[in-house]
């Protein structure tokens, strides 16, 4: 496995966590705790959370989709999927949390530039 395999791997990984964590974990100790919120606003945006998990678990299938895919296809997914994230991880970060962008964008901005170098 090339090293940006094992990049778009993690980063796979990383969003099949944020899915468990929004989509199930929003409202439990854990959850309350890594996204700084009172129960009562948890309660509030929990719908919002889910739909959000829902589509991190699209982008974690997009980046195992590549890593199965044909040669010929492999690239141009991960390239695609990753790309997805990097963006999401921008937003994120300049709306939401400075964190986002070192959790999810660098990996995958990383990850991206490991892939179009060939490695």
């Amino acid at each position: 496995m090339t090293p940006s395999s094992i990049l778009v791997a993690v980063v796979a990984l990383e969003h099949v966590a944020f899915f468990v964590l929004e989509s199930f974990l929003f409202k439990t100790p854990l959850g309350l705790k890594v996204f700084k919120l009172t129960p009562a606003a948890a309660e509030a945006c929990a719908v919002f959370a889910a739909n959000q998990g829902v589509y991190n678990a699209f982008l974690a299938a997009g980046l195992v989709w590549g890593l199965c895919a044909a040669p010929e296809a492999a690239l141009s997914i991960k390239t695609f999927f990753l790309a997805c994230v990097v963006v999401a991880g921008l937003v994120g970060g300049a709306t939401a949390s400075r964190g986002i962008f070192f959790v999810q964008a660098l990996p995958a901005l990383l990850a991206f530039l490991l892939l179009r170098a060939g490695r």
